[in-house]
C-alpha cells in the first residue's frame, strides 16, 4: 500500500480563527492571489477538478475527484516546524522561541565553541541581509546572524569565503545550545557571488529540533518505509524518515516525487514543495506564487494518472503566507486537504486540527497510532466528535 502526502509550503486559504493573536488577521494567501492575479484560477484546472475550488467557494465542480476540506491550526505558532509537525500528529501548547535579537548568552556560547564571531543579529529578509552585510562577511570571513519572526536562527556565509562544511559545523553547534531556547530551527544559508549580485545556493540545510514521537515513527517502526522529499527530513530532525532526497527547489522536487513514486511498492512519501514560502512569499511576489502554482498544477495533471485506486494521495500545507500582506513572514492560516483514495469523495468540512493527517496516514497503512485527529477517510460525522 502507498501513500502520498504533498506539503505545498504555505498555500493557505484564509485567517484561521485565533490569526488576530498573531496579527494576521485578514491574511489569505490563495484567496488574496486569486483576486491579485486574474488568470491564476483558470491556470489550476487540475486542483480545480480534485476540489480546491469547492474548498474556498470559488467555482466549485460539481464532482469533484477527490474528498476536500479545511483544516485549522490546533499548535501554538506558524511556521514550518510546527505545521508539519502537527500534520504529523504532534500538537505543540507552547510555541518555539522568537527572538528579535538572540541573546549574548546563546551567541556567547557557540562562538566560543567554534571560534567565529559573528555580524548582524537582527530581524532582517534573507536576500536583504545578504545584500547588506554579504560584502563585510567576505571581506572578515565573519558568518552573518540574522532572524525572523519565526522561530529561527539562520547562519549566512559565502560557500568559497567561509566553506559549506564549516557552515554545517557551526550550524550543528548553534542546533544543539540552541535547544534551551526552544528555537524551531537553525538554518545554514550558503551564498555566493559578488557585492551586488550575491545568491543564495540549494545548499541550504535546516537544523530542526528533535520531536516527540509522531506517526513517521509509527510507520517506521512497523517495518513500512518512509522516504522524505525536499525538507523533510530536516524538519523533523530525520525522525521516522528511512530514506531523504534533499532538493533545491519545486522543480528538483516535483521529479524526485514521480520518481520515488514510480519506485515505491509500499510505504509513504512525504514531499516539501518549499518554492511558494521562500522564494514568493517571504519575498511578497503574487505574480512568481501564481506561476509556481500553476506549475504544479501541470505536473500535477501529468502526474495523477500514477497513482491507482488504492493509493492515498494528500495534498495539504503547513501555514500561509500571503504575498499581499504587510510584513514578509509566515500568516496564520487554514489549509487545503484534498484527499485522493479510491471512491472517497464528498466535502471533508472544517477540520479541528492538521493532525488529521495523521490519524489518516496511520489508518491506511495500519499502524498502531494514539496521538490527535480523526481520519480524514471516516465518515463527517465521526470527524465531528
Amino acid at each position: 500500500m502507498r501513500a502520498l502526502l504533498i506539503v505545498l509550503d504555505s498555500v493557505g486559504i484564509g485567517h484561521a480563527p485565533d490569526a488576530a493573536e498573531y496579527g494576521d488577521e485578514g491574511a489569505d494567501t490563495l484567496g488574496h492571489l486569486l483576486d491579485r492575479v486574474p488568470w491564476l484560477q483558470a491556470a489550476l484546472p487540475n486542483c480545480w477538478k480534485l476540489g480546491l475550488g469547492n474548498i474556498v467557494n470559488r467555482d466549485p465542480v460539481e464532482a469533484p475527484f477527490a474528498a476536500y476540506g479545511r483544516m485549522r491550526p490546533r499548535s501554538a505558532g506558524k511556521d514550518s516546524t510546527t505545521g508539519h509537525w502537527e500534520l504529523a500528529g504532534v500538537v505543540l501548547e507552547e510555541p518555539f522561541g522568537v527572538f528579535e535579537r538572540f541573546p549574548l548568552s546563546l551567541i556567547s556560547a557557540i562562538e566560543a565553541e567554534t571560534g567565529v564571531r559573528f555580524i548582524g543579529n537582527f530581524a532582517a529578509s534573507g536576500t536583504q541581509i545578504i545584500e547588506d552585510l554579504g560584502p563585510e562577511q567576505l571581506r572578515t570571513g565573519r558568518p552573518i546572524l540574522y532572524t525572523s519572526a519565526d522561530s529561527v536562527l539562520q547562519i549566512a556565509a559565502h560557500e568559497e569565503r567561509f566553506g559549506v562544511g564549516r557552515l554545517y559545523e557551526v550550524c550543528r553547534v548553534a542546533r544543539r545550545l540552541a535547544d534551551a531556547y526552544r528555537i524551531g530551527r537553525v538554518i545554514a544559508r550558503p551564498f555566493v557571488g559578488t557585492a551586488g549580485a550575491f545568491v543564495r545556493t540549494g545548499r541550504r540545510h535546516d537544523f530542526s529540533m528533535h520531536p516527540p514521537g509522531t506517526v513517521l515513527d509509527a510507520i517506521s517502526e512497523a517495518g513500512i518505509p518512509v522516504t522524505g522529499i525536499g525538507k523533510i527530513s530536516d524538519l523533523f530532525d530525520g525522525a521516522g524518515i528511512c530514506a531523504s532526497r534533499p532538493t533545491a527547489d519545486n522543480d528538483e522536487g516535483m521529479r524526485e516525487i514521480a520518481n520515488v513514486w514510480r519506485r515505491t511498492r509500499e510505504g509513504l512519501v512525504f514531499a516539501n514543495l518549499v518554492d511558494f514560502d521562500t522564494a514568493y512569499g517571504h519575498r511578497r511576489d503574487p505574480e512568481g506564487y501564481a506561476r509556481a502554482l500553476a506549475e504544479f498544477d501541470r505536473w500535477l495533471g501529468e502526474f495523477l494518472p500514477q497513482c491507482e485506486g488504492d493509493d492515498l494521495l494528500v495534498i495539504t500545507a503547513d501555514h500561509g503566507n500571503d504575498p499581499t500582506f504587510r510584513g514578509t513572514d509566515h500568516t496564520r492560516e487554514e489549509v487545503p486537504v484534498l484527499v485522493g483514495h479510491g471512491g472517497l469523495a464528498g466535502d471533508l468540512g472544517y477540520r479541528d486540527t492538521f493532525a488529521d493527517v495523521a490519524a489518516t496516514l496511520a489508518l491506511f497503512l495500519g499502524v498502531e497510532y494514539r496521538g490527535p485527529g480523526v481520519s480524514l477517510t471516516v465518515p463527517q460525522g465521526a470527524a465531528a466528535r
